[in-house]
């Protein structure tokens, strides 16, 4: 497996009001990504920005946006955040009844396809769309709010993840991203 990493921090704890000084901040710091947490109030307690939000930062820099999606129904929101400026859009495998039809709507897209996953679910929910990802985010927290503490056994699930794409041969088609709790 490839040792490369990329730093992907989030917006979420920035000031809404001045977002661009968040994504100076971000490129100033050395960040590969920015990633863009998405909550509708529903699967998650806590509301945050929309597609216009994600339109108007696309104009302010050329970074790659990692639109993670805490939403119910989250094949709503595909084509409007992929429209956005959206380079890969992560959905929860809790969020939708249909997680192929989500993934394929992304990929019609064109843009990039991660699968999330709570800290209590398990990991075979995840492991028939391996071949299908860019991406699998690990949740080291419950999703909806920034500040919480990092959930150890979080590490485990990373390695078996790691562990079951090199099985695979998919280590360097699918990347892992950890989410929560990095200080």
């Amino acid at each position: 497996m490839t040792s490369e990493f990329k730093l992907a921090p989030s917006i979420l704890s920035a000031d809404f009001a001045d977002l661009k000084s968040a994504l100076t901040q971000c490129e100033s710091g050395g960040a590969h990504w920015i990633h863009i947490d998405v909550m509708d109030n529903q699967f998650v307690p806590n509301l945050t920005i929309g597609p216009p939000v994600v339109k108007s930062l696309r104009s302010k820099t050329n970074k790659f946006f990692d639109v993670h999606m805490m939403v119910i129904d989250p094949e709503n929101l595909v084509e409007p955040f992929a429209k956005a400026g959206a380079d890969m859009i992560t959905f929860h495998v809790e969020a939708t009844n249909d997680i192929q039809s989500v993934i394929d709507l992304i990929k019609a897209t064109g843009t990039q396809v991660g699968l999330s996953i709570k800290p209590s679910t398990e990991l075979s929910s995840i492991e028939p769309y391996y071949d299908q990802l860019d991406l699998i985010l690990v949740m080291s927290v419950e999703p909806g709010f920034g500040g919480q503490g990092y959930i150890k056994s979080s590490t485990e699930r990373v390695v078996k993840i790691k562990k079951r794409l090199t099985e695979l041969c998919l280590q360097d088609q699918v990347l892992i991203e950890v989410d929560g709790g990095i200080k």
